[in-house]
């Protein structure tokens, strides 16, 4: 058996694969989080409820219509960015002249509502959602057999992100989105109808965490404490990229389900706690982050 630094390669490519895969959720929620602060200033702490709400509107979708996965991972965005739209406009509206803080408190209070509502409808057991059937097959890789349906998320995770940092970096809509943001009276001179945009980030950024819940729906089960169980790291996961930096959260996000994946192979002690670890290190020395801007 071949192994590396005295470790099996087996396992060690085993764990990093199932590393990235992690890498690739944090990475899209993170992506949504840094979308929602880098051009809204407000810190969503409701995100894990809202990628929750995504699972659940998948498996909804497929046991009382009878859409189907492919169906589901359209409609649910829509559904649960549409509910992060209603949001903005009755209650985040109200708030973006006050301290930021009452935001924060805003969407916690939101989040705990949210999942005490699923909670109450569906208990607390893990609910099944299947793969589609094209993804049944596994890969084989040598080192190991993939779940074909696992690549199929690692892959979408990347297209999406990259597609959402391009749009907002290097194309108009995205000049146009951030120049709204840092001098919106500037903007609406010229016509552009800033609180329209405004809302309309909000609800893509929900629905970057609504995509996220139904593409973890078939690995982790569709469960009220989800969203709970995965915020926190996905929060670690934005502060070490730089509050707002899209391109910082892709690139953290995937790199930290490696770290984490390559940590349960060398020390697994250390596993749930080794993003936390980073977190407090890249501060002391980038308290910005390690693509953040200074304020």
């Amino acid at each position: 058996m071949h192994t590396f630094l005295g470790i099996p390669t087996q396992v060690l490519f085993g764990q990093l694969t199932l590393g990235l895969i992690n890498g690739a959720f944090y990475a899209l929620l993170s992506l949504g989080l840094a979308v929602i602060f880098g051009l809204l200033n407000i810190v969503n702490f409701s995100h894990g409820a809202l990628y929750m709400m995504g699972a659940f509107a998948g498996y909804i979708l497929l046991q009382v219509f009878g859409v189907n996965y492919w169906g589901a991972l359209v409609l649910a965005p829509l559904i649960v960015g549409a509910f992060g739209i209603v949001i903005e406009r009755t209650m985040m509206a109200r708030l973006y002249r006050l301290d930021p803080i009452y935001g924060l408190l805003l969407t916690f209070g939101l989040a705990l509502i949210i999942q005490g509502l699923f909670r109450n409808s569906y208990g607390v057991s893990g609910l099944p959602y299947a793969a589609p059937p094209i993804f049944r097959a596994p890969l084989q890789l040598g080192f190991m057999v993939l779940p074909a349906y696992r690549a199929w998320v690692i892959v979408a995770s990347l297209v999406v992100c990259l597609a959402t940092w391009f749009t907002i970096e290097k194309t108009s809509l995205g000049a146009t989105l951030r120049a709204a943001t840092e001098n919106p009276v500037m903007v609406s001179a010229f016509g552009i109808n800033v609180p329209r945009l405004v809302t309309l980030t909000y609800g893509f950024g929900v629905a970057l965490a609504a995509l996220a819940g139904v593409l973890a729906a078939p690995i982790y089960s569709v469960n009220p404490n989800m969203g709970a169980d995965i915020i926190i790291v996905v929060f670690a996961v934005v502060v070490i990229g730089g509050m707002g930096s899209i391109l910082g959260s892709v690139i953290t996000g995937f790199a930290l389900g490696l770290c984490e994946g390559l940590t349960k192979v060398v020390y697994p002690q250390a596993s749930s706690t080794v993003i936390f670890v980073i977190m407090i290190a890249v501060l002391m020395v980038k308290p910005n982050g390690l693509f953040g801007r200074a304020a």
